[in-house]
């Protein structure tokens, strides 16, 4: 059986939005992160197939990650 909690959102355009969450899947946990998108005919948002899904020990990593991104980003506006 497969168990979800949502921590995060934020609106990526108009239809779309980025969701944060943490699911449990074959006695696994997962980090997931999806585009959800409402549909035309309205309705709750539905997942697409465009994210990623990690397992939970790859979070460490992911917040280094997450952590050095501002710098690097901003060096490449800047260019």
């Amino acid at each position: 059986m497969e168990t979800q909690k949502f921590f995060y959102s934020f609106p990526k355009n108009e239809s779309e939005e980025v969701r944060f969450s943490v699911r449990r899947y074959k006695d696994r946990a997962y980090l997931d992160l999806r585009v959800w998108f409402e549909p035309s005919e309205g309705g709750e948002y539905r997942p697409t197939k465009k994210g990623l899904t990690l397992g939970v020990e790859f979070l460490p990593e992911l917040r280094k990650a997450l952590d050095a991104i501002p710098d690097e980003a901003l060096a490449l506006v800047e260019q």
